[in-house]
């Protein structure tokens, strides 16, 4: 039954988004108005609010507001009808202008290839043409139909009527119940969600309140800039062009350049030169960029919280579904969208897919693209996380951190992916050793200081051990290279080396230090081994055990290997960088340096008798 349900659950999920789409659709008469309410009541609720603080009275402030809203909407309204009108009468004035236009293109294009393609386009068309009009001939006269009279146009006039009466009533009620209407959807939800409906509701009403606001700053200030730079340049209509260019304004990227087509073109076939055109198209341009570069920046402090690519979908989408009052209402409704998905557990896939936060940790960002086998990206990745953090804070968030995914993945991956993000890893490792070659000691006065102790002071053997394989190796390389090289000597034991081949190691070598690291998950058995070994053999060895990386286990991990005989467990390359660094300024510095120590001040470790 279970299987059942999940292989019915995608079919029910489109058939359901089928029947919402449905639904917005054919109710787009009674939503419509309902969501321009909405978005006129966060638009104008802050004015509200700040008269009240001014202790004018809740029904007074929503009323003066009211009233000035919509008779400014209904000013410009009047004045764009009226320009729209004498435009649609004066059109055919320019009719020469627009032919004198089109010849001197003609001339400009002649002997180019352009004109080519257009006289292969005129060809084929008069072709099409010559069909077309003996296919004419042979129909029969249509009779001729007179437009209907304005009597006809009445009831979608009276429809219009109604649905701004309507639009204006329901603004009037929300902004009076503003308070109650939020308090009946807290209870509707339940008082069990009471947190995160408040969350969601205050999310919702700063974002959609900010965003409406400052763009409408912004694409007003637009409108009339470009309004006014059309007046002084003598281009008609300007206050049409000007309320256009702050309506269109609000599609993201294009709105700026649709805005611009009918201003230009109006003015190629107004005037005979082209100093005017040119003129219009710079207007364009500098207001544009002035939006841009100056406005957005002092008065955007943040974003609808919408990636762009969603948002151009959604106004596409909404356009689509209600026409040119779905283009305003696009960027509101996908904001509710947005933090529904950010509230609401079973529609956490939207603000996925329409958010404008990164959807993908940097190391889980890096990894992919180790993946996909792309280099190059996962270098730049490594390049832009290091312009922001530390170069130890990188190894520890995005390398280490790789390769615990590629160790918990390493069933479902082939050995040429295995290698080649281990590959891709040591050459990004090592070159960043190359570009930041250790964090050093507490710095010292001047060069020759820096020699005279290196000389005084004898290095320190340190061996190192992977706990498993080659991840881990690779983790012991990029602490290394946050040690300091000058006081330090670094020897790698391969994993593949038996626990007694690393006890016999040591014990040739004769080092103060034992080093363990590895990348979780797995290696932990190998290494509570080798610390019970080392410890049993060389009690005067210092073990220190490196368990980088993601681990649930922290803390017992931590506790089995301090019990098994290590002398520190760090979890990080952070913390094993501190604590070796503490321990060879102790081990460089302890005097005085007996005879049973060799020549070249490597402390000798006295071998207790093996247990059998």
């Amino acid at each position: 039954m279970q299987s059942a349900v999940r292989m019915l659950r995608p079919f029910v999920i489109v058939a359901s988004l089928v029947l919402v789409i449905a639904c917005l659709y054919w109710a787009q008469a009674v939503l419509i108005p309902i969501a321009l309410s909405i978005l006129l009541t966060f638009l104008l609720s802050p004015v509200v609010g700040a008269l009240e603080r001014l202790r004018l009275g809740r029904i007074p402030s929503v009323i003066l507001v009211a009233v000035l809203a919509f008779s400014l909407l209904g000013g410009i309204g009047w004045a764009i009808t009226l320009q729209i009108t004498s435009l649609a009468n004066d059109l055919p004035k320019y009719t020469k202008n627009i032919k004198q236009k089109i010849g001197d293109l003609r001339r400009a294009g002649k002997g180019t290839p352009v004109e080519k393609v257009q006289t292969t386009v005129e060809e084929v068309m008069g072709e099409i043409e010559k069909g077309d009009k003996a296919a004419a001939n042979e129909q029969k006269p249509v009779p001729v139909v007179q437009a209907p009279s304005l009597l006809w146009q009445l009831p979608s006039l009276l429809e219009s009527l109604a649905m701004a009466g309507l639009v204006i009533v329901l603004v009037v009620f929300m902004l009076i119940e503003r308070h109650e209407l939020r308090n009946r959807l807290i209870r509707l939800v339940g008082y069990g969600r009471l947190t995160s409906t408040t969350k969601a509701l205050d999310d919702a009403g700063q974002r959609i309140s900010h965003y409406l606001l400052m763009q409408s700053i912004i694409n007003g200030s637009f409108g009339l800039a470009v309004g006014l730079g059309l007046f002084f340049i003598g281009v008609p209509y300007f206050i049409l062009w000007g309320f256009l260019a702050a309506a269109l304004r609000f599609l993201p990227y294009v709105g700026p350049v649709l805005a611009a087509i009918l201003p230009i073109t109006l003015s190629l076939a107004v005037y005979k030169g082209w100093v005017q055109p040119i003129l219009v198209i710079g207007l364009f341009i500098v207001v544009e960029l002035f939006s841009n570069l100056v406005m957005e920046t002092l008065l955007y402090s943040k974003s609808a919280g919408i990636s762009e690519v969603a948002l151009l979908v959604a106004v596409a989408f909404w356009t689509w579904l209600w026409g040119p009052l779905g283009l305003l209402l696009a960027t509101p409704l996908t904001v509710c969208l947005v933090v529904l998905g950010k509230y609401v557990p079973h529609m956490e896939f939207i603000g996925v897919l329409m958010g404008d936060e990164p959807v993908m940790e940097a190391d889980v960002n890096y990894y992919q693209r180790l993946l996909a086998k792309d280099q190059d990206e996962a270098a730049a990745i490594v390049e832009e996380y290091l312009r922001t953090h530390p170069v130890e804070q990188v190894y520890d968030d995005l390398l280490v951190a790789a390769l615990s995914h590629a160790k918990r993945d390493r069933d479902s991956l082939t050995d040429d992916d295995e290698q080649f993000i281990f590959q891709a890893t040591r050459e990004i490792v090592e070159d960043l050793g190359n570009r930041q070659p250790g964090i050093p000691a507490p710095a010292v006065a001047s060069k020759a200081q820096v020699d005279e102790n290196v000389a005084a002071v004898p290095k320190l053997r340190i061996l190192e051990c992977a706990a498993r394989d080659q991840a881990d190796e690779l983790a012991l390389l990029m602490l290394r290279q946050l040690l300091d090289s000058l006081r330090c000597e670094f020897e790698l034991i391969s994993a593949e080396m038996l626990a007694s081949e690393v006890v016999s190691v040591v014990e040739e070598k004769s080092s103060a230090v034992a080093r363990i690291g590895g990348v979780p998950p797995g290696g932990l058995a190998r290494t509570r081994y080798l610390c019970k070994r080392l410890r049993v053999r060389f009690p005067d060895l210092k073990i220190v055990v490196g368990r980088w990386g993601f681990q649930r286990t922290v803390g017992e991990d931590r506790n089995v290997l301090l019990s098994e005989g290590a002398d520190h467990v760090g979890t990080s390359l952070l913390e094993s960088r501190n604590h070796m660094m503490q321990l060879i300024h102790v081990l460089c510095h302890t005097e005085p340096h007996s005879s049973s120590h060799p020549a070249d001040g490597q402390s000798v470790l006295k071998a207790s008798p093996a247990r059998p």
